[in-house]
């Protein structure tokens, strides 16, 4: 009496191939294929990081950290690029819902015309958006020369080097982010959904808001955190139309590194803000992985 062993058929094809004599070894490939990127990764990013902490750290290293904490222009910087990541990932959110939601649920012509806007964001240097909005709010703007003309105002208003700019410039600059992750998280989701609840009775705001949005907020709170932790570290658009004697992170790095020649202080402040970052992301963590965040985790995807 002899008895079949019915093998699984996931495992069929691996055996079959080890009785072939040729193993499939799709691991050991892809994992020498990535080893440029990972040297790469090393050099650019990891390396500075240790030489970074490793200023940070040099004597008399316990200064550095106090210098930087007692230097009340740090402590002031610190808070005000917090408050501005936080307002500018509240105003990305609540501009993201609707475009993502008409770009996911919209027909084809509309649909091509906010994707190819989309995409045409990501193709343009932030530096040169970043300009062009300066073009736009300066006090001989267009947007001033317009409602001057209109007759809405006598005289130009203030539009550029406050915080108005910042956070406008910021929202536009980094909405794509957004955009994209509750675009991705929409997509995932049946519209059969909210019809059902519409065929109960609810009426389609309240169908959106008791049915899409709880679905969505795992990817909106992925591109939330990301565009918090962007804008913790952006230099160049609040340095540029941000006022004067408003200071935020970056600069003030640059402050201690080119103008007081403080190295180890600037380091250390460079530290605290990596530790910020890394904070917000553990916290983050509780609510969502991070594999989600920066796009790793197979259901994300699907």
């Amino acid at each position: 009496m002899t008895t079949e062993v019915v093998q699984s058929p996931e495992r069929r094809p691996a055996i079959l191939n080890r009785i072939a004599g040729r193993p499939l070894r799709r691991s050991n490939v892809f994992t020498w294929l990535g080893l440029p990127a990972l040297v790469f990764m090393i050099l650019v990013f990891l390396v500075p990081l240790i030489v970074i902490i490793d200023i940070s750290l040099a004597s008399p290293s316990p200064h550095n950290f106090v210098a930087a904490w007692q230097d009340g222009i740090f402590r002031r910087s610190l808070w005000i690029t917090v408050e501005m990541a936080l307002g500018v990932t509240v105003i990305c959110l609540l501009v993201s819902y609707p475009y993502a939601y008409v770009l996911a649920r919209g027909g084809k012509i509309m649909r091509g015309i906010l994707l190819g806007a989309l995409l045409l964001s990501f193709w343009t240097s932030s530096l040169v958006r970043t300009y062009a909005w300066e073009i736009l709010l300066n006090n001989v703007g267009l947007i001033n020369r317009a409602l001057i003309n209109l007759g809405v105002i006598s005289s130009p208003i203030q539009l550029i080097h406050n915080q108005f700019a910042v956070y406008l410039t910021m929202s536009q600059i980094l909405a794509p982010f957004t955009i994209l992750t509750i675009y991705s998280s929409l997509r995932s989701i049946s519209p059969d959904l909210e019809r059902a609840a519409q065929v109960m009775g609810a009426r389609p705001s309240v169908a959106f808001f008791r049915v899409t949005v709880p679905l969505t907020l795992p990817g909106a709170v992925a591109g939330g955190i990301l565009v918090f932790v962007i804008a913790l570290g952006f230099y160049i658009t609040p340095s540029i139309v941000a006022a004067s004697d408003t200071l935020y992170l970056g600069s003030a790095i640059v402050l201690q590194l080119n103008v007081f020649l403080h190295t180890g202080v600037a380091s250390a402040e460079a530290v605290i803000m990596l530790a910020v970052v890394t904070i917000v992301l553990a916290i983050a963590a509780r609510f969502v992985s991070i594999g989600r965040i920066l796009g790793l985790n197979r259901g994300a995807r699907q």
